[in-house]
């Protein structure tokens, strides 16, 4: 675990040196005690380990370990102990001590018992947190936000979560929480135990989601060597969320319709009629009006999914939401960073406040992310938020279409190229880059047919 922070608790000065000189060459953070007293009150300000010594001149180990496990049970701590004092460190252990490491020490195995126990905290946080998600994953706090637009999507959702609709269209730009509305629904309605299943129309071929929606039988195609559920079987009972619904090409959109309409299809390459229970939750940052106008999406499948339509708002027309957005988002950071900033200065809270947010609540997160991973600092300020007004003030003065025109093709090879290059060639980065998600680089590195110079 980088950045943990490591207690030592002994009372003789040349032993916490060593320790302490040895573990920061590690990249660790340390705190030092010499009493009792003095180690309860740093481990109360957030530690991943403490090292402790058995015996304390103001009381003793064993009863110092009792009040660090009342404190936080999750605080792993490592005995100290003389060769003399070894069962009363097994004592220890039986009291929820990690180990113990016998005096005088080698330091090189010490080292290791600290990244083992290291190694289990991390693993413990990381079951704790899994297990608070599958509790309760998507409950309608996690949009965030007392705005009066906000209010109002937030009372939508719950009422269509519960209600017997089986498909719901979302609206609205990209970046605005799209993806997080759906999970809401699902979440907060009957089906929450079963599958919430979710692809985007526009990661993939046009023969590959049709596979990945309907599912094929063997044979069907070259390279269909088994029988292939699909998304809308495998989520049978649950939820299908279908993301930019707008670039689904016309021959699937007709067999969408078919599906909805009869609540049937045929795997590619089946004959046999399959029957499931699914709600579809679609979502599109186009307007599918104005795609129908231009004969790109089908009429009847817009009526079909604009049973319950959820626009969702832009963050610049909810702004009074922006402080608590950036509030959630550095607690979030500081857990995942182990950080403690604090919060933002005043003028960089104004600063936010009246920014645009063209990529709204992702560009938001993205732009808290990044601050805080280059910062020590405790409290961010307008400058650790440059990139926003240098990236506003190219977007208003430096791009403007040639007299000549440009190919988008090239464009949008060349930004995903320069993505990847920054990124050290690491989708999941380039794809926050460009706003997009790793499915859709994936897309469009294949597209493009993309790949990483080697070494020279």
């Amino acid at each position: 675990m980088p950045n943990a922070t490591i207690l030592i608790v002994d009372d003789e000065q040349l032993i916490r040196w060593s320790l302490t000189s040895r573990l920061k060459d590690e990249g660790y953070r340390i705190l030092e005690a010499g009493t009792a007293a003095d180690a309860l009150s740093l481990q109360r300000e957030g530690v991943d380990l403490v090292l402790l010594d058995i015996g304390l001149p103001d009381a003793s180990g064993l009863s110092v370990l009792k009040q660090i496990k009342e404190s936080d049970p999750d605080t792993l701590v490592i005995m100290l102990t003389g060769q003399t004092g070894v069962q009363t460190a097994v004592e220890a252990m039986k009291n929820g001590a990690f180990h113990y490491a016998n005096k005088p020490f080698d330091l090189d195995e010490v080292v290791l018992l600290v990244e083992k126990a290291l190694e289990t905290t991390h693993l413990r946080r990381e079951v704790r947190t899994l297990r608070a998600r599958q509790a309760q994953p998507y409950g309608p706090e996690s949009i965030v936000g007392e705005s009066a637009p906000i209010v109002a999507v937030r009372a939508m959702l719950q009422k269509i979560g519960v209600s017997p609709a089986t498909t719901v269209l979302l609206t609205g730009e990209s970046g605005t929480g799209k993806d997080l509305a759906a999970k809401v629904i699902h979440y907060s309605s009957s089906r929450a135990a079963k599958p919430f299943m979710n692809i985007t129309c526009s990661a993939l071929p046009e023969t590959l989601l049709e596979s990945e929606l309907f599912g094929h039988e063997r044979g069907a195609f070259t390279g269909a060597d088994r029988m292939k559920r699909g998304l809308l079987e495998s989520a049978d009972g649950g939820t299908v969320f279908l993301d930019e619904i707008g670039e689904m090409v016309p021959l699937l959109q007709a067999k969408l319709l078919r599906f909805l309409e009869e609540k049937s299809f045929k795997r590619v390459g089946g004959a046999a009629d399959i029957k499931v229970d699914v709600r579809v939750i679609a979502a599109t940052n186009r307007s599918l009006q104005d795609e129908v106008k231009k004969g790109r999406f089908r009429e009847d499948l817009f009526y079909r999914l604009n049973v319950m339509a959820v626009p969702l708002p832009p963050l610049r027309d909810r702004r009074d939401d922006v402080p608590r957005l950036l509030r959630h988002y550095i607690d979030i950071f500081n857990l995942e960073f182990r950080k403690k900033i604090q919060g933002l200065s005043a003028g960089a809270l104004k600063a936010l406040q009246g920014y645009a947010w063209p990529g709204n609540v992702r560009e938001l997160r993205n732009a808290v992310e990044r601050a805080m991973l280059l910062t020590d600092d405790d409290q961010l300020s307008e400058s650790h938020f440059s990139m926003l007004t240098a990236s506003d003030a190219e977007l208003s003065t430096g791009l403007g279409l040639p007299a000549g025109g440009i190919n988008l093709e090239e464009l949008e090879r060349a930004l995903v190229l320069q993505a990847l290059e920054r990124s050290g060639w690491n989708q999941t980065k380039a794809a926050t880059l460009l706003g997009l998600n790793r499915d859709q680089i994936r897309y469009r590195i294949e597209k493009f047919k993309l790949e990483k110079a080697a070494p020279r």
